[in-house]
């Protein structure tokens, strides 16, 4: 009986906390997630750092042999400073002079890289006064951007996403979260074909050092605003229209992450998605919503009031004033 009874009341405290519980088990996956990937980055990425950092000392040492006029100091000022100018984006290698980093269209590209909150890192502002205005700049392009994807989106999710679901629903009866479902895994397929698959193909045709895995690895982390900046288009020596293509990238980039918040706006209106992030969601009490609407309603109400009372008072101060003996004369006369 006690069992029972103890049973019951976990019960009832587990339901009643529900959202806490899942709030915390998701707190708990997302750390563990973390720490996962941190574990496999480590594991794969460290061995082939090492094999680098062998190489870089064996050609180091190299070259000192082959050098002895040079002393090992002098060596590792000249390379600190070629390190420094590099995460500028400034190469002293013959065949990446001929390309500059602040000419229009690469400014364009950079333009847009900061409001997409990409930041491939790979052309960073010089001076004082560029990196002032980067600051301000983002300020107020950051939440510029915002506003104007939102607007975008949901102008795009009405004619891509939610007319064609109701259509199917309406015209042929089909259930309306089985369309739902069918119509994001259609719209899921497009948008990688034709923002991940097709450009990686092109990126490898156009990038001499680029494979397809690599292409493809670009347009993932340009579309998902990760940025890492170890893969930029249009750095190639002697690239064949480069303004054109830089210019290109930018509509791309654009473009691309549009149709990647259309797709995750689909998928967030999905009913089963909508009913599982709810576990995750704290929850209102009854009475707070009856004090809202209250609220709401007294606010309504005043607002009304003051609204039907505005045009008494102005016909009241349009009136000529009338004092109290002349609103009396009327009654003595009707006395008479």
């Amino acid at each position: 009986m006690l069992q029972s009874l103890a049973g019951s009341s976990c019960v009832r405290l587990v339901e009643r906390h529900r959202s806490a519980w899942c709030f915390g088990f998701l707190v708990l996956g997302y750390l563990l997630y973390l720490v996962f990937g941190a574990v496999v980055f480590s594991s794969v990425e460290l061995p082939y750092e090492d094999l680098l950092r062998q190489e870089l000392r064996k050609l180091k040492r190299r070259f000192l042999e082959e050098h002895e006029c040079l002393s090992e100091q002098q060596l590792e000022q000249f390379l600190g400073r070629v390190l420094e100018a590099s995460n500028y984006g400034v190469s002293v290698l013959s065949n990446a002079s001929g390309n500059w980093n602040w000419d229009f269209t690469s400014a364009l590209f950079f333009a847009s890289t900061v409001l997409s909150t990409t930041g491939y890192g790979h052309t960073v502002p010089l001076s004082d006064g560029g990196k002032a205005f980067c600051i301000i700049y983002s300020v107020i392009g950051i939440p510029f951007t915002l506003l104007f994807l939102t607007a975008v989106v949901q102008r795009v999710t009405i004619h891509v996403t939610r007319r064609p679901v109701l259509y199917f629903h309406i015209r042929w009866g089909f259930s309306k979260q089985v369309v739902a479902i069918v119509h994001a895994v259609l719209l899921g397929f497009v948008t990688v074909s034709c923002f991940f698959f097709i450009p990686a193909a092109v990126f490898s045709i156009l990038e001499d050092d680029w494979n397809f895995l690599e292409s493809f690895y670009f347009c993932f982390i340009s579309l998902s605003t990760i940025g890492l900046g170890d893969y930029v288009p249009g750095e190639g020596y002697n690239q064949k229209f480069r303004e054109l293509y830089k210019m290109g990238i930018t509509c791309y980039l654009l473009l691309g992450l549009i149709a990647m918040l259309v797709v995750l706006e689909t998928f967030c209106e999905l009913h089963e998605l909508k009913k599982f992030r709810k576990l995750f969601y704290v929850k209102k009490d009854k009475d707070e919503d009856r004090v809202h609407i209250i609220e709401h309603d007294q606010l309504s109400f005043s607002s009304i009031a003051d609204q039907a009372a505005g045009p008494k008072e102005d016909r009241k101060q349009n009136e000529p004033f009338v004092g109290p003996q002349s609103s009396a004369q009327p009654d003595g006369s009707a006395g008479n």
